[in-house]
């Protein structure tokens, strides 16, 4: 993979990763689901008093690894693939399940559905760096809350240096071949062992747990990957 892009350095927290426990998380950009599911996840790890006990790893997956570059209409995309006239229906959904996760989704400025490739390459070289949370985080929110297309490589930058990232270096990352091709290596990888859906989430290499739980059931699997073995699972 290429150089680091960020400008400053990581903080302590981030470098004493040998006594965390290790949680995968596969998830996309464009997937509501993943960014209600992120939410929970942390909401759970607060209320427990483990956010500082996983060291989070975030793996990418594309929903639409057939979507153009550049995107397309979004009610155009969803009558494409749930029917027409579902846009509506599919949004109070998950503006249900988003209140109650404390997530907000503005509708109205989502006009793109995007190609996420580069999207994943940002967290990529983010997490080279222990910032990859952090690149998620900001792309979730530029994406559902601001309406930005993060298919579109002048807005990635952008975000980039938002988050403190090196412009040039930013743009350098974004044409890496090699970083390109690890990505969908770790997309085709996380199929070839299962993964069908995100958000799908891996601790310690041994239970894995699929879809945007809700803080209670987080609870029962903390509780269990914390004090039983488990199966090994396929290492990312």
């Amino acid at each position: 993979m290429a150089g680091s892009i960020v400008t400053r350095p990581p903080e302590r927290k981030d470098i004493d990763m040998q006594d965390k426990m290790p949680l995968a998380i596969v998830s996309d950009i464009a997937c509501p689901w993943c960014f209600i599911g992120k939410t929970r996840l942390e909401t759970a790890l607060a209320r427990r008093g483990l956010t500082e006990r996983f060291a989070i790893t975030w793996l990418p997956y594309e929903l639409n690894p057939e979507m153009p570059e550049q995107g397309m209409d979004r009610t155009q995309y969803l009558d494409s693939k749930f029917g027409p006239g579902k846009r509506k229906e599919i949004e109070l959904r998950l503006s249900e399940a988003a209140l109650e996760s404390g997530v907000t989704f503005n509708w109205a400025k989502v006009t793109k559905s995007v190609n996420t490739r580069m999207a994943h390459m940002l967290v990529a070289a983010a997490s080279t760096v222990q910032r990859g949370g952090d690149m998620t985080s900001a792309l979730f929110k530029a994406y559902w809350q601001d309406g930005r297309d993060v298919g579109d490589l002048e807005t990635l930058v952008q975000i980039a240096v938002e988050q403190g990232f090196d412009e040039q270096a930013a743009r350098d990352e974004l044409a890496n071949d090699e970083l390109r091709e690890t990505v969908i290596g770790l997309e085709n990888h996380a199929r070839e062992v299962g993964v069908t859906g995100v958000p799908f989430f891996i601790i310690d290499g041994k239970l894995a747990v699929s879809g945007a739980q809700p803080p209670d059931v987080w609870d029962q699997v903390f509780q269990q990957v914390l004090s039983a073995q488990q199966p090994e699972m396929p290492q990312f």
